[in-house]
């Protein structure tokens, strides 16, 4: 499926691996990238040594292009951003920030930019600051979301701006790919079904949870702090939930959550840990590779579309 996209970014399939925390690393990412897509490295919170060695791994396990992930809150945003550039990564997606300070760097090192946007202003923005694409991400993903749906933001988001615009958020099957293409999108961005890979190297548990889940089974926690985040429901959700509807300070709620996200993903607590999944949940069914993902959702978005002219 030949799309802007694909074409940018030198892939096969306009697909996109989201740049999961704690879960996106070089086995996920080498794995989605043999397979024809866009596999990505989530750089968080970690320090430079660490990513590099990310970098490094991935480039044993594959000769396709791949990227970095990087969250520009983190205290090691200015080191990753130059490890990029030395590494010359391929492609880098961003969030939690603006990557302009960066953008001269890693154009002098050809890297593809991809920000991640959650409304028509911010995609604006990064078209001025030089992005190659904008990722349109909408409520319905899992982790950090902003206010509006992904059905409503991308098509705003398309008329908005010059370059690709890649769809994310609540899309786990071939007819969200045709849905997203339909709304004006050259690409996906996907996370929670690439949850549930087998190369995907979560605890087992967490996998349970997302393979057992139904739709209503996500529940959104910080919005009293501005910081909202989408998680499976479970203890820690309705302790925290119950605790802002209290009125607790920041730091109080801040405490609950502090290395929840380890301890789901590499521990496998499943009720206090932070499950973060996208509302697509329930339409995740299935333990499968990373090619057979990428080939089934190629399929079915083909089938999806054949009745449209076009």
């Amino acid at each position: 499926m030949n799309t802007a996209v694909t074409e940018l970014l030198g892939i096969e399939v306009p697909v996109i691996q989201g740049g999961m925390a704690w879960v996106a690393e070089h086995s996920l990412a080498s794995a989605v990238s043999n397979a024809g897509g866009l596999g990505i490295i989530a750089a968080a919170n970690a320090p430079a040594d660490f990513v590099r060695t990310e970098i490094r791994r991935t480039r044993e396990l594959t000769e396709k292009p791949f990227g970095v992930n990087i969250m520009l809150l983190s205290p090691y945003a200015a080191e990753i951003a130059q490890l990029a550039a030395e590494e010359k990564v391929p492609v880098v997606t961003t969030g939690a920030g603006n990557p302009g300070p960066y953008m001269k760097q890693w154009k002098e090192a050809g890297i593809r930019v991809l920000p991640v946007v959650a409304s028509v202003a911010l995609a604006k923005l990064m078209q001025r600051a030089g992005a190659d694409a904008v990722i349109a991400e909408g409520c319905e993903s899992g982790g950090h979301i902003g206010e509006t749906t992904t059905m409503a933001l991308v098509p705003q988001v398309v008329d908005a701006v010059s370059v690709p615009v890649i769809a994310a958020g609540g899309i786990g099957d071939g007819r969200g790919v045709a849905a997203a293409m339909m709304l004006g999108a050259s690409g996906v961005q996907m996370g929670t079904r690439f949850l549930v890979s087998r190369e995907c190297v979560i605890h087992p548990n967490y996998k349970a949870r997302v393979l057992r889940a139904s739709d209503i089974d996500t529940a959104v926690t910080g919005r009293s702090t501005g910081h909202p985040v989408r998680q499976l429901r479970n203890r820690m959700t309705r302790e925290y939930i119950k605790k802002e509807q209290e009125g607790c300070t920041f730091e109080e709620l801040e405490a609950m959550t502090i290395g929840s996200l380890r301890r789901a993903v590499q521990e496998g607590d499943v009720d206090h840990g932070s499950l973060m999944s996208g509302q697509i949940a329930g339409l995740v069914k299935k333990e499968q590779s990373c090619r057979e993902i990428l080939e089934e959702l190629m399929a079915e978005a083909r089938a999806a579309a054949a009745g449209f002219p076009g």
